[in-house]
């Protein structure tokens, strides 16, 4: 039998290793899982990570739940969020309000703590190992596959390795990406709880109040999700020791904001609050940087950690999730790393990935960017060449409209449609039947056979973002050839 100390020199050999078991990490094994292909995902904390408070969710974030198959879950705790409010108020004297439709599609808010466990609680028994913190990658001499050294001396050896290791990424820094800038702001977050309901509108209302940005989004009728960004941090703000000094401090920020706001932050779960300084990987690194080595690649934070100005950095890393299972399964198939013949096919898979996800993340990371300096910006002069900066951006991208028809990320139509029907019992599918056929495009596609038109009819109409082949004849029982995209 093997002494402790020897079993550790063992290395274990795995197929895929994802390092992270936050949104980006266990999204992205729950799409790899849905594919039929094995990951096993590597969290350092002893439990998955809580910090973050809730996350807005977009439309195209809950297009990336629904493909996940964890939508339907989430919604029960979350309200749908009508419309935005922006409210500036300079010198106690409300300068501008704006206000406008949430999104043409689907916009909630979610606490990350139910994210999370709907994800790990989808995966398969086994597939996350907690309190497993890795130090270093390098390359196998012989190989050229990755291995990763444990803090406790276990090497392990994969064929993918996918970084999901946040801010300070581990795999990132392997990969040669520069750091991430910290911008001048720290934000505060956390959550109030009303016993017996608030009186809030479904909306996300932010403030701006000189150099205070403070947001509030419903997430029940009782629970309220809130933030406190400092864009000029307070000295003593670097000596916070406990979560009352935060309190205290996020309290005295909003001195000059409404009586219910100041109540909401004075009433605040105290063990909710997290408080944080905001960084960011610039467009143009995200724009230049070489997101694969090998068979090595990051998704989610790891790759293009974003501010929270436009409310896309939990959505983008689903969407990363998703994109990167079908890139994988495109090329090695349901049999996963069984139909692997050599380390150029899964080199193809991510270089497939990076390509499809530069451009969207390039708008995104451009537009949050611009955004919060547009935030931060005093000069009238400065305010106007932003605004009319992020015009540019937004028409040259499309990174604004989060709801439908840009074209940015390919969903599996088989599998919408299977999450889709039981969620709506005006779409129940009578004697539907889905059988996957080999894509004759580089997009997935699924073949759709059903004994009823008139559901499709039904669900084309509703959701504008399926694209059925023009040939179809919705007169009788068909084979409809379709792709979901967003």
């Amino acid at each position: 039998m093997l002494s402790q100390n020897s079993a550790k020199l063992i290395m274990e050999e795995l197929d895929i290793v994802i390092v992270g078991g936050g949104i980006a990490g266990l999204a992205t094994s729950l799409a790899l899982h849905r594919k039929g292909i094995k990951s096993i995902v590597l969290e350092r904390s002893e439990s998955v990570r809580s910090e973050g408070a809730a996350f807005g969710i977009q439309t195209n974030g809950w297009l990336a739940l629904q493909q996940l198959g964890v939508a339907a879950k989430l919604r029960l705790n979350s309200l749908p969020i009508h419309q935005i409010r922006d409210v500036m108020i300079e010198k106690n004297i409300k300068q501008r309000e704006s206000v406008g439709p949430a999104s043409h599609g689907e916009v909630r808010g979610v606490i990350r703590n139910d994210m999370v466990r709907a994800l790990a609680h989808a995966l398969p028994v086994g597939t996350l190992r907690l309190g497993s913190q890795i130090v270093s990658v390098k390359l196998d001499e012989a190989t050229s596959f990755p291995i990763v050294h444990l803090r406790n001396g276990q090497d392990i050896k994969a064929k993918v390795l996918i970084g999901c290791d946040g801010s300070n990424s581990i795999v990132s820094k392997f990969l040669g990406l520069n750091p991430t800038k910290a911008l001048g702001s720290r934000a505060v977050r956390g959550f109030t709880n009303y016993p017996n309901g608030h009186v809030f509108q479904q909306e996300f209302i932010r403030i701006k109040m000189d150099n205070v940005v403070s947001g509030r989004l419903p997430i029940t009728h009782n629970l309220v999700f809130w933030f406190v960004v400092m864009l000029k941090c307070p000295q003593d703000s670097n000596n916070l020791k406990n979560q009352e000094d935060v309190a205290r401090l996020t309290l005295a920020s909003v001195c000059q904001f409404p009586e219910e706001w100041k109540e909401m932050v004075k009433k605040c779960d105290i063990d909710s609050l997290y408080i944080s300084r905001l960084r960011y990987r610039s467009p143009w690194d995200v724009m230049s940087s070489k997101f694969r080595r090998g068979t090595v690649t990051v998704a989610g934070d790891s790759m293009h950690l974003m501010g929270p100005f436009i409310g896309q950095g939990c959505s983008a890393a689903l969407e990363d999730g998703v994109v990167l299972a079908r890139c994988l399964w495109s090329k090695l198939g349901q049999d996963g790393m069984n139909n692997v013949s050599s380390r150029k096919q899964i080199e193809e898979a991510i270089d497939e990935y990076v390509r499809e996800r530069r451009g969207r993340l390039v708008g995104l990371s451009t537009q949050t960017y611009l955004t919060g300096r547009l935030i931060e910006a005093s000069s009238p002069a400065t305010k106007l060449l932003l605004i009319y900066t992020i015009t540019w951006n937004n028409l040259l991208f499309m990174a604004v409209d989060f709801s439908q028809g840009n074209h940015w990320v390919s969903y599996d139509l088989e599998v919408y449609l299977l999450e889709m029907a039981p969620e709506r019992p005006s779409l129940e599918c009578p004697g539907c039947t889905i059988t996957t056929a080999t894509s004759t495009i580089s997009r997935y596609q699924s073949y759709i056979m059903c004994a009823d038109p008139s559901w499709l009819n039904q669900l084309i109409q509703e959701e504008a973002v399926v694209d059925v082949a023009p040939d179809w004849d919705s007169s009788k029982p068909f084979n409809v050839v379709g792709s979901l995209e967003v």
